[in-house]
C-alpha cells in the first residue's frame, strides 16, 4: 500500500477524502476532534507544495444540497488550525468545485461542499456512483484516502474515485490500521473489549466476533438491559430490543462455553423518564423499579468495571456507559474513561461516542493509546469485514 511518501506531490492537485464529520450546533463546532486529526496528513501535502482539495461529508443530506450540513463552519476552522485561508467550494463537483480547483496554487488547501449533496455518493448503484467519481477524477492529479470514519462505506469518494487516479493511503488510515492490528493479531492478555451504546443489535457482529478474541467482555449502556433481560432480570422502561434476546441467550452460553468472561453492571442509574432533571437513583440490576429506566451503570457497577480492568494489557472501548451528554448520567462513562486510564493497557477508544464523551468529560486525548475517528469502521475491522475504502488503495 503506498503512502503520500511514495508520491510526487509538488506543483500537483491532490484530493484527499478526510473525515471531517463534526458535530454542529447550528454554526458552530462543538467537538473538532475530527479535523485536527486530519490535519497532519492535509499540512505534509501543503507543505510538500501539492495543491491540496480536501472533501467530505457532514451528517446525512438526502442526496441534495441542505444548508443544515454545509461544509463552510467546517472550512473556517480547518483555516484557523492550519494557519492559513481554506478556500470554499460551493458545490461539491460542479462549476464552484472546478474554478477552486483551477485557481489553486502550490502549498494552498481548498475545501469541497459535502459530497453527501451529490445523490451519487452514496448511491447503490454502480454507474451513479461512478459518474460522480468521474467528476471528482477531473478536479485532482493524485487521490489521498485519509478518511477512516467512512472507509467502510462503499462510496464514491471513497471507493471508485481511487480506481480513477494514482492514489495513496493517508496518514491517519495508516495509523488506524496498524492500531487496529494490535488487536486483531496477538494482543497482550489479558485483552478485555468494553462495550456500550444504545443498541445491541448495532454491535452483534464484533460480539460474535470477539467471542473468540477477547478474553472479557464488560458491557454497558443501553445495549446492556438485553443481556440483563436474557438474563431474567425485569428492566423496568429501561431500553429493550426484544427480537435479540434469544441472539444474546446464545452468546451467553457460548462465553461459557469458550471460557470468555461477560461482565454486566450489578446496578443502574434508573430515573422516572428520559430527562435531565427527572428523579433518578441507584437501582440493583435484581430490583429496577417498573416505572424507571436504566440511563447509565451505577456506582458498584463503576468499581467492578474498575476491577475488571486494573489487570489487563489491551483494552478496545466502544460506546458510552449511560446518556453521558446529560450530567446525571456521565458518572459511569467518566468513571471508566478514568479506569482506562488508570490501568496499564494499551487503550484503543474505538471512536464515535465514545471519543465525543472523552473530550467533553474533559479528558486528555494523550492519556490513551489511541482514540480512534471511526466508531463504524473500527467495529467493522473488529468483525472481521472487508473495508472498500482500504481495499481501493492499490
Amino acid at each position: 500500500m503506498r503512502t503520500i511518501d511514495d508520491l510526487d506531490v509538488s506543483g500537483k492537485r491532490v484530493f484527499v477524502r478526510a473525515d471531517l464529520n463534526v458535530p454542529l450546533d447550528g454554526d458552530r463546532i462543538s467537538d473538532d476532534g475530527r479535523i485536527r486529526a486530519a490535519l497532519p496528513t492535509i499540512r505534509a501535502l501543503s507543505e510538500r507544495g501539492a495543491r491540496v482539495i480536501v472533501a467530505a461529508h457532514l451528517g446525512r443530506p438526502k442526496g441534495e444540497p441542505d444548508t443544515r450540513y454545509s461544509l463552510r463552519p467546517v472550512a473556517a476552522r480547518l483555516g484557523e488550525l492550519l494557519g492559513t485561508d481554506v478556500a470554499f467550494a460551493t458545490d461539491t463537483a460542479g462549476e464552484s468545485a472546478r474554478a477552486t480547483s483551477e485557481a489553486l496554487t502550490d502549498g494552498r488547501v481548498a475545501l469541497l461542499e459535502n459530497v453527501r449533496f451529490e445523490p451519487g455518493e452514496t448511491s447503490k448503484d454502480d454507474a451513479e456512483r461512478g459518474e460522480l467519481a468521474d467528476r471528482f477524477a477531473q478536479l485532482a492529479d493524485l487521490y489521498v484516502g485519509d478518511a477512516f470514519g467512512a472507509v467502510h462505506r462503499k462510496h464514491a469518494s471513497v471507493y471508485d474515485l481511487p480506481a480513477r487516479l494514482p492514489n495513496a493511503v493517508g496518514g491517519l488510515v495508516l495509523t488506524e490500521i496498524e492500531v487496529l492490528k494490535k488487536l486483531t493479531s496477538h494482543p497482550q492478555r489479558p485483552y478485555a473489549v468494553v462495550l456500550g451504546g444504545s443498541k445491541v443489535s448495532d454491535k452483534l457482529g464484533v460480539i460474535d466476533n470477539l467471542l473468540g478474541t477477547a478474553d472479557r467482555l464488560l458491557i454497558g449502556g443501553g445495549m446492556v438491559f438485553t443481556f440483563l433481560k436474557a438474563k431474567g432480570y425485569e428492566i423496568g422502561s429501561s431500553l429493550l430490543e426484544a427480537d435479540q434476546i434469544d441472539t444474546v441467550k446464545g452468546y451467553l452460553e457460548r462465553a461459557e462455553r469458550e471460557g470468555v468472561e461477560i461482565v454486566l453492571p450489578v446496578d443502574v442509574i434508573a430515573a422516572e423518564k428520559f430527562a435531565t432533571e427527572a428523579a433518578h437513583g441507584p437501582a440493583d440490576v435484581e430490583d429496577i423499579p417498573a416505572d424507571r429506566m436504566g440511563l447509565d451503570i451505577g456506582p458498584r457497577s463503576r468499581v467492578l468495571f474498575a476491577e475488571k480492568l486494573a489487570d489487563t494489557r489491551t483494552v478496545f472501548w466502544n460506546g458510552p456507559m449511560g446518556v453521558f451528554e446529560m450530567e446525571p448520567y456521565a458518572g459511569g462513562t467518566r468513571a471508566l474513561a478514568q479506569s482506562l486510564i488508570d490501568s496499564d493497557a494499551f487503550t484503543v477508544v474505538g471512536g464515535g461516542d465514545s471519543a465525543a464523551a472523552v473530550r467533553s468529560l474533559g479528558f486528555d486525548e494523550a492519556a490513551f493509546g489511541h482514540i480512534s475517528t471511526g466508531g463504524g469502521a473500527s467495529l467493522e475491522y473488529l468483525e472481521g469485514k472487508d473495508l472498500p475504502g482500504i481495499d481501493a488503495l492499490a
